[in-house]
């Protein structure tokens, strides 16, 4: 429900000493939830974090808000039965790589299927970092971890292509250090009707520092990420000269002058268009790497089409109660 209260980021913050590691981009996450909720306009006591097991999944009791600590991976039945019992609430689920994709997979890729009317913001540090630095489904091959001194054999989750291939119809990346896209990021998640994913590439200080910094360092950022934005041509570069064109069935960069290329050669990011051909294709970019709202495609949400069709079957339904059901038909009595 819509709240007439003017909240700050200091309404949502909990007086729990936060216990992430100095330097951890977690808390960079914390912060951008608590200034973007004041901006969603919803009260206070209509949101519910819901988490499973990790370093991410701390994050319930960082808020000044209603919150479940699940088990590993199954934040998403929880969390699906409480926007089920109460269509109102705003649900976000915290979750990292492991929590959602290992052990929690099965419900990750059907809650995003059902396309339910909540929000999944997934931690990804390519790692486990609570239980002290094992390989993720994430994890890159050749990753020497604690439990691969060898290095890593299984090759990793791309969680935007899983998303997709799940049918999701909300899905964005975001940089661990870049707050304020965060904030603005998490405002729109809410304000779209289904399930939005937010996937954060966050930097592990202690068991996998650096994971990401080949294109999130401030040196290079403008020219190894493109931020898509829905409706304007994809450009990129510290000059914005660099941009993206469809040649064949591969995406390529170009750059803006030469051989004739001006920006109206480029590709202009649709982000509500159904088909998710092109969303997977910039999804597995390396160079650039894709930031922003890769797809935001709206469709009717789960709770919306079992209430329509509750709503039906009742109008031609003989029956008023429970008891109405049990009494009809053949029935006995025992003695």
């Amino acid at each position: 429900m819509e709240s007439n209260v003017k909240y700050t980021f200091k309404d949502f913050a909990s007086d729990q000493e936060v216990r992430w590691c100095p330097g951890c981009d977690d808390y960079v996450v914390l912060r951008a939830m608590q200034k973007a909720l004041p901006e969603m306009g919803v009260k206070k006591e209509d949101v519910v974090f819901v988490s499973g097991i990790g370093c991410s999944s701390r994050f319930p009791y960082y808020m000044d808000a209603y919150g479940f600590h699940g088990i590993h991976g199954r934040a998403p039945g929880i969390a699906t039965g409480v926007k089920l019992a109460n269509p109102n609430l705003s649900v976000w689920i915290m979750t990292g790589d492991g929590d959602a994709m290992a052990i929690g997979g099965n419900h990750f890729i059907h809650l995003l299927r059902r396309n339910i009317d909540l929000n999944i913001v997934l931690f990804n540090n390519e790692i486990y970092g609570l239980t002290k630095g094992q390989f993720s489904p994430t994890s890159l091959l050749g990753q020497k971890t604690k439990s691969s001194p060898y290095g890593n054999t299984q090759p990793p989750f791309n969680a935007g292509e899983l998303a997709i291939g799940a049918r999701s119809r909300f899905y964005a990346r975001v940089p661990g250090n870049e707050p304020k896209t965060m904030t603005d990021i998490f405002i729109q998640a809410e304000r779209f009707k289904g399930t939005s994913l937010i996937e954060i590439l966050q930097n592990c200080v202690i068991f996998n520092d650096g994971c990401f910094t080949q294109y999130t360092d401030k040196e290079v950022k403008s020219d190894m990420q493109l931020f898509l934005e829905h409706g304007k041509p994809m450009i990129f570069g510290k000059e914005s000269n660099k941009g993206i064109v469809l040649k064949g069935l591969k995406l390529e960069v170009v750059t803006l002058g030469e051989n004739g290329i001006t920006e109206n050669d480029l590709l202009i990011h649709d982000a509500k268009e159904d088909d998710s051909t092109l969303h997977q294709m910039l999804i597995r970019l390396k160079y650039p790497l894709v930031m922003g709202i890769v797809r935001s495609v709206e469709e009717m949400a789960f709770g919306e089409r079992e209430r329509e069709l509750t709503e039906k079957i009742k109008l031609k339904s003989n029956f008023t109660s429970v008891d109405d059901l049990f009494f009809s038909g053949e029935t006995y009595e025992v003695k």
